[in-house]
């Protein structure tokens, strides 16, 4: 997706990595998805469901009486925001200690139709099978009963717009490199 004014990189610029948007999307494994209601703004934490050959598609899932799922079905709009972190940098100065991180914010509206039973099941299969590689009905475990698909609200959103940013590499800061000046500095990987 070609940035605009919204998706735009204003700090760090040369982290952006646009064409890597989707790979981070299903690389990841928590979605923080911001919504705006009557009640006033929430972030919630939540699994959601991405796959590269629906590039615009992210599934959502939850309780039918869920306040996020009502804001997010209504059209209103959701920013989702996904960050993998991989590793801990450390500097031998106070303000270089960073975070090596792969990002990913998106700007949605809830898709105009609300997937059947059968798109609810494969995109639940979908989930499990992208968050255990393998596991599948009757591979690992029971298919979902129709009841517990009827219980459970799925709402797809249309990806509007995103962007991706990500910091790789060791602490940067003055004397990191230089073993004459006292401290650490390095990376602590997280995964």
């Amino acid at each position: 997706m070609t940035p605009t004014p919204r998706t735009k990189i204003r700090q760090h610029r040369e982290r952006g990595v646009p064409d890597l948007a989707a790979q981070f999307l299903r690389d990841g494994i928590v979605a923080h998805v911001a919504i705006a209601d009557e009640r006033g703004p929430v972030v919630i934490p939540m699994t959601y469901q991405y796959d590269a050959a629906e590039p615009n598609t992210l599934y959502l899932h939850g309780a039918h009486n869920s306040r996020l799922l009502a804001a997010v079905a209504s059209g209103a709009p959701v920013c989702v925001t996904v960050t993998l972190v991989d590793g801990l940098v450390y500097s031998k100065t106070a303000l270089d200690h960073s975070v090596n991180y792969r990002s990913v914010v998106a700007f949605c509206r809830a898709a105009e139709s609300q997937p059947d039973e059968a798109r609810k099941r494969a995109v639940l299969d979908a989930m499990i099978g992208r968050y255990w590689p393998g596991r599948g009905p009757n591979a690992g475990y029971a298919p979902a009963p129709d009841v517990h698909l009827k219980a459970t609200n799925f709402v797809a959103l249309h990806i509007e717009e995103m962007s991706a940013k990500t910091r790789t590499g060791g602490a940067n800061g003055p004397g990191d490199d230089d073993p004459s000046v006292p401290g650490t500095a390095g990376v602590t990987p997280t995964r």
